[in-house]
């Protein structure tokens, strides 16, 4: 059977055994008035008063919202925040671009995120964890040294808008996420995302309560205050599917639940054979992004199976960052995660690393990116394919004529879980 795969801006098709088993997320359809959903949402907040009773004329306004690599309607979301906050003027708002440790977005970039009005009209800041003259330092909260963007704390009101997808080891995306690390210093991040804590079990999908991760997420939150906030859940077409507003962990924990019923999905055994996507634009833009499409195919692929990313990387490896450095830096997995977890090893992007090569060692993974060189996949200690359906045959061949196949052709969309 032919199955179209997320990948890019246009899919990919590849054949598969029949007896293969697809597995996607409860497709949702629209709201069919996104910006009445976004509106009904404000004005009947969870835990808060609606926005525009708790919004004070003369106030500077902080509204936070996600980096290029995700897919979150930011124009729609913040039309509706503008619209419930009457007398509140363009030049009191700053828009704050939540990178985390990402690079910057660009001009071109941003204007398209959040469309030309708001670009060119709102201050906006694209953060820069790295920047250390931009950071304030807000207090400690369970080891965390927490530093975040100095405009943001200064900010009179906060607002945090994201979307809310499972996340591979903090749990759920959005939420207080877009305080930290999305507005986080360097080395706020680097402890948030520290070894033991990216190797603790419940640094995982779908976990946020025990999750060290997202409970350290959620005090900094806490901590340092958000005035409101705003997220939504999509479907596969990146359409509002609902949304929520109000007290910050209020109504992200509800969003949750919703994202939970609709993307995680049991399995009874393991599979021989996984294939997995980014998610497509654009999320699959680079090699480190595409390490969440592993991760979902890792919690069902047997030991010594074998995982297939389709990953386009457009933006490479990246050329930004020190995942790619810290990639070449040891010749396998082992000594990767070996080094990474070492007394006094420290370094930025250790964490994807960590994580990858955790599931090189319970898998052997290849992966199909156009925008990679061959040499750059095997670089990363990865093996290079051309064309799917050939890889998913030779894999076949390796496991036996009863091999299991299992399709995740939207990637971590969809998180799938063994029941036992």
């Amino acid at each position: 059977m032919k199955v179209k795969l997320d990948y890019g801006t246009t899919g990919l098709l590849a054949d598969f055994p029949d007896n293969a088993t697809v597995i996607q997320p409860i497709y949702v359809p629209p709201v069919p008035d996104p910006v009445a959903t976004l509106r009904s949402a404000i004005r009947s907040p969870i835990g808060r008063q609606p926005l525009q009773e708790l919004v004070k004329r003369g106030q500077t306004i902080g509204i936070s919202v996600c980096d290029i690599t995700r897919a979150q309607p930011r124009q729609l979301m913040l039309e509706a925040l503008f619209s419930e906050m009457p007398g509140i003027r363009l030049d009191d708002v700053t828009i704050f671009i939540a990178t985390g440790t990402h690079r910057r977005n660009s001009e071109e970039e941003i204007e398209r995120m959040i469309g030309r009005e708001f670009a060119r009209t709102c201050r906006v800041i694209c953060h820069d964890a790295r920047d250390t003259a931009s950071l304030v330092h807000v207090g400690d909260t369970n080891g965390v040294r927490v530093l975040l963007n100095r405009e943001w704390v200064a900010s009179d009101f906060k607002i945090t808008t994201g979307f809310v997808e499972p996340h591979f080891f903090a749990g759920f995306s959005g939420g207080p996420k877009m305080v930290a690390p999305g507005l986080a210093g360097l080395q706020t991040v680097m402890t948030l995302h520290n070894a033991e804590r990216i190797g603790h079990p419940n640094a995982t999908w779908g976990v946020t309560q025990g999750n060290p991760i997202h409970d350290d997420v959620r005090e900094i939150a806490r901590l340092t205050g958000v005035d409101f906030a705003l997220d939504v859940t999509l479907n596969h077409d990146q359409q509002i599917t609902a949304a929520f507003a109000g007290d910050l962990f209020q109504e992200h924990a509800a969003a949750c639940d919703v994202a939970r019923q609709n993307a995680m999905r049991g399995v009874d055994k393991p599979f021989d054979v996984v294939v997995t996507t980014n998610s497509g634009y654009p999320l699959d833009q680079n090699l480190y992004q595409a390490v969440k499409g592993m991760s979902a195919a890792a919690k069902i692929v047997k030991k010594g199976g074998t995982i297939i990313c389709a990953a386009e990387c457009r933006d490479g490896i990246p050329n930004h960052g020190a995942y790619g450095q810290i990639l070449g830096s040891q010749p396998s997995p082992r000594a990767l995660l070996d080094m990474i977890t070492s007394s006094g090893y420290s370094s930025p992007d250790q964490w994807q690393v960590q994580i990858q090569a955790m599931i090189q060692l319970k898998a052997n993974v290849m992966v199909k990116a156009d925008r990679l060189s061959d040499d750059q996949i095997r670089g990363a200690h990865l093996q290079p394919i051309h064309d799917v359906s050939v890889a998913v045959d030779g894999a076949i061949r390796i496991a036996g004529a009863s091999a299991s196949v299992c399709v995740l052709p939207n990637g971590p969309q969809t998180i799938p879980y063994c029941k036992v």
